[in-house]
């Protein structure tokens, strides 16, 4: 009898990342990876800024799923759709009823766009873009438009922004907070970025709440809670993430806000583990590249018999901003401090210390990003 693989649902970073780290510890261990779509490997960062450099859905896919299979010697099922997980029988129900059986299961599955509950006829236009085939979908509803709106002032909003700006369109950018990257900047840090992205031509419509997205001819208006309207030609939504956990619910793997997940990645059913964006690790979701690389790393070694604790270092956040190049690393919520804030007329360096002065976080922007390595080696590590 042949011996089951390890399966992984999912062909992100997350997905591709464990598979890889596998096969450079174990040759033979057969390995199955089931992407919902083309399976190819890709970076999803390049998305926010691609559209200036013209950069084609084309040019970013570094490689087919064919070619990932033979270049990692493994088995990828593109377009293939989980419909249940049998954590009893270890078994993976595909949506034609196919049971696919697993040694271990790895849930690499990222998260979705948050959509708004919005009224109107025109919230079906709304676009976001989370992979490569919604990044194609939106390069080509661009075609003919130039008055781009954006909802949500967060990271990936700005970097889209600021690409667009820099591609020739007007941008508006619509947030419910007081400032741009209200979740991770500083007042100072955030009035700054701000400032510099508006010089170059974004409009933001802060503390504004958008209600309702009504169709009106080739255009869309979004009517706002303060009785003001804004016509535009297309509308691009970058609120947020939301982890995709409701596969892994419903098999009776416990969820939070992701997948909860132990230091070694173990969920609380047995032989069942998660990573990447989808994953709740010690409270923590964390969607960038950085946290993948290493949960990648570490589950590897444990799927090959050798339970290795993830551990995560201090990992900035490069917003891809050129109009105001930010490194950010958020402090730790739970963790008590204080900003402070050095300014100058070309850069802000927010230093968030404790009490004993001790660094748990920062936020540079401008020039001030010239001090990122001198300060990340005095930051804690995000788990040690």
């Amino acid at each position: 009898m042949s011996q089951q693989p390890v399966v992984v649902i999912g062909s992100g970073l997350a997905g591709y990342g464990v598979a890889r780290e596998l096969r450079k510890l174990n040759s033979e261990i057969p390995i199955t990876m089931l992407s919902a779509d083309h399976g190819g490997f890709y970076s999803k960062p390049m998305l926010s800024n691609a559209i200036a450099t013209g950069k084609t859905p084309e040019s970013i896919l570094n490689s087919s799923a064919e070619q990932m299979a033979n270049q990692l010697h493994i088995a990828i099922r593109s377009q293939t759709r989980v419909s249940a997980i049998d954590p009893v029988q270890k078994t993976i129900v595909l949506g034609d009823g196919e049971r696919v059986g697993y040694k271990q299961l790895v849930l690499a599955m990222g998260a979705d766009q948050i959509r708004l509950p919005l009224q109107g006829d025109g919230v079906a236009s709304v676009l976001t873009v989370n992979d490569l085939d919604d990044y194609r979908q939106f390069r080509l509803a661009l075609t003919g438009k130039k008055r781009i709106a954006i909802l949500g002032a967060g990271l990936i909003g700005c970097e889209f922004a600021n690409d667009l700006i820099s591609a020739g369109y007007e941008v508006h950018v619509i947030d419910i907070s007081t400032q741009p990257l209200g979740r991770l900047l500083p007042v100072d840090g955030g009035c700054f970025l701000h400032d510099k992205l508006a010089a170059i031509g974004i409009k933001f419509h802060l503390k504004t709440i958008t209600q309702r997205i009504d169709q009106m001819g080739d255009r869309l208006s979004l009517a706002f809670d303060d009785g003001s309207k804004l016509e535009v030609d297309l509308i691009l939504s970058a609120v947020g993430l939301r982890p995709r956990t409701d596969l892994a619910k419903a098999a009776g793997i416990e969820v939070n806000r992701g997948i909860v997940t132990d230091r070694y990645l173990q969920t609380r059913t047995s032989h069942i583990y998660a990573l990447g964006d989808c994953a709740e690790v010690e409270g923590k979701v964390l969607p960038f590249i950085m946290p993948i690389s290493h949960a990648s790393r570490a589950l590897a070694a444990t799927l090959n018999g050798t339970p290795t604790l993830l551990r995560y270092p201090a990992m900035p956040v490069l917003v891809k901003t050129p109009a105001c190049p930010t490194i950010v690393s958020p402090p730790d919520p739970n963790k008590e401090g204080e900003w402070r804030v050095e300014k100058t007329a070309n850069g802000i360096k927010a230093l968030f210390q404790d009490i004993s002065g001790s660094l748990l976080g920062f936020a540079l922007l401008g020039d001030a990003t010239q001090e990122k390595n001198a300060l990340i080696p005095l930051l804690p590590p995000v788990l040690d």
